[in-house]
């Protein structure tokens, strides 16, 4: 999972970092609306984006609009003060998806961001399923038949994006690109490390990680 936050307030964003973080995700993160809007422009791999309207430079709803009348259908969940009724409704006509009144829970937020991964991708239900290798999105835990699969956390953010996209070739570059945090030097040799363990964990069932040599990697069903 890739987040995006924008959120001046460095206490408030180091709070989140660190909570986003230890749950397995690669965050980034901006202090102003102006970079927000060029990270946004520039890079289409987010998942979610966490987005305080009280920005400096280009306040949220100028960013939400921007990011809205490109198309994009980026999940966004905005952060308000808690009196600030008006600005959370015109947040909501101007396309953001959810929203959380300051001061607000860590626990509540990552379930929220969690909720709008999974609609990002297609529906609410919280387990994929490719034939018996089951992924619970919420409780980040991968099963074979049944049987828990221990994981590393850069193993299930990678097995999460596999699953996300089961039929579909994944390269190299897409991996870095959903698993790895600005300034974060990840070659494509650590990734095919990363591929390596990760395929010694799940082959023992009757799925794999298929190889298109020059092009990336897709989960098939073994017959």
């Amino acid at each position: 999972m890739r987040i995006l936050i924008a959120e001046d307030d460095q206490v408030l964003a180091d709070g989140l970092l660190r909570t986003l973080r230890s749950s397995g995700a690669a965050v980034d993160h901006v202090p102003d609306g102006s970079q927000a809007d060029a990270a946004l422009m520039t890079n289409t791999e987010f998942d979610v984006l966490i987005l305080d309207l009280g920005l400096p430079k280009m306040n949220g709803l100028d960013v939400l609009k921007r990011l809205r009348a490109r198309g994009s259908k980026l999940p966004v969940l905005i952060l308000t003060a808690a009196d600030s009724i008006e600005e959370r409704v015109k947040g909501l006509d101007f396309g953001a998806d959810d929203y959380m009144a300051k001061p607000f829970s860590l626990q509540e937020l990552e379930a929220r961001v969690r909720a709008l991964v999974r609609r990002g991708v297609g529906g609410v239900i919280s387990t994929i399923k490719h034939g018996p290798l089951e992924y619970d999105q919420a409780g980040r835990v991968a099963t074979m038949e049944g049987k828990m699969i221990e994981l590393s956390a850069r193993e299930l953010g990678l097995l999460e994006v596999l699953l996300q996209r089961t039929g579909r070739l994944v390269s190299k570059d897409q991996l870095v690109e959903r698993l790895c945090e600005w300034g974060e030097e990840v070659s494509n040799n650590a990734i095919e490390v990363y591929i390596h363990r990760l395929r010694k964990k799940i082959e023992k069932g009757p799925v794999r990680i298929a190889t298109v040599r020059g092009l990336g990697y897709c989960l098939e069903k073994i017959a």
